[in-house]
């Protein structure tokens, strides 16, 4: 193990995450009684321009009368992009009006490490001037070729920064990626075009701390697509996904939860390898197969969230 490790921030439950247009007040209302962990109204591409205004005042009111605390969701706002007028007003009114009901502030179509710090400048200036108690975590959509290619920059910037989404629609239109499908696979690609992007930004998610969420699947009228989709997230260390329709909240709490199988498999593991070492031994065998530390961490990664769901 290298002396150079960078710890897990703050570990927050994302299995599901609900996008929600904050230009409509029924949906955010709804938004709080479903299944779903986590909970991000929308300001950006959900909301036409004519719309910004009254998104804005939608969510500040959404999270002073909502009691997300007690409902168990993560509350999070989706800002416009530094590269629109928008972004600066979504900043300053929600915050200032609001932030103390807000957990995270996810920044879309970062590029560069800098796009975090001109969020976070404002953040903490607005958080010193209202006297908040808490720090408001920030998260980042990689869906940029230039995103992409920094994304190990972005990852170790520190500073506010909790999370690395994949932003699959917008990255494919970055990449000029012949494909109209989001999140899905394309026939004309053998296998799932979107894995090398995934499994980059995981890497840099795991190296520096962060956690890792996929982005939407856009056929909320395929389930089997959506459930092979996040499967195969899980499958390279993705934690979470996004749900744009409620339909799909259940499907990704299913994926992203171990099953009674898994974590019966994980402690049993886990007891086996404690016994090795009482006799002694610094591997065991368990149903035929060698295990080791290896397969304890892999083993203890499965329980520790199968204990933060039980708590729940």
């Amino acid at each position: 193990m290298s002396y150079t490790l960078h710890k897990p921030k703050t570990f927050r439950l994302q299995r599901s995450e609900l996008a929600v247009p904050g230009s409509n007040p029924t949906m955010i209302e709804k938004a709080i009684e479903t299944n779903v962990d986590f909970v991000f109204l929308d300001l950006e591409d959900a909301v036409s321009p004519d719309e910004k205004v009254v998104a804005r005042s939608n969510i500040i009111q959404a999270l002073n009368d909502l009691d997300w605390k007690a409902a168990g969701k993560t509350v999070s706002i989706r800002i416009n992009g530094l590269d629109t007028h928008y972004m600066y007003r979504d900043v300053v009114d929600i915050v200032e009006q609001a932030g103390e009901h807000l957990d995270t502030v996810l920044v879309p179509k970062v590029g560069v490490p800098g796009d975090l710090y001109t969020v976070e400048v404002m953040l903490s200036q607005i958080e010193a001037a209202k006297g908040y108690k808490h720090q408001i975590g920030v998260e980042a959509l990689i869906e940029t070729a230039l995103g992409m290619a920094n994304v190990e920059a972005i990852a170790s910037s520190g500073g506010r920064l909790e999370t690395l989404h994949f932003g699959v629609a917008d990255y494919a239109a970055s990449n000029r990626a012949r494909t109209t499908n989001i999140g899905g696979l394309n026939p004309n690609y053998p296998g799932d075009q979107w894995h090398f992007a995934i499994s980059r930004m995981v890497v840099a998610c795991r190296a520096y701390g962060l956690r890792a969420i996929d982005g939407p699947f856009g056929d909320f009228n395929d389930p089997d697509g959506y459930n092979d989709a996040a499967k195969r997230g899980a499958a390279l260390g993705i934690e979470g996904k996004w749900a744009i329709h409620p339909s799909q909240i259940d499907l990704a709490n299913q994926a992203f939860s171990p099953s009674d199988a898994e974590l019966t498999k994980a402690n049993r593991m886990l007891e086996a390898l404690e016994q090795a070492a009482r006799e002694g031994k610094g591997a065991a065998q368990l149903d035929g197969r060698m295990i080791d530390a290896a397969s304890a961490r892999m083993a203890q990664n499965v329980v520790e969230v199968g204990k933060v769901i039980a708590s729940r």
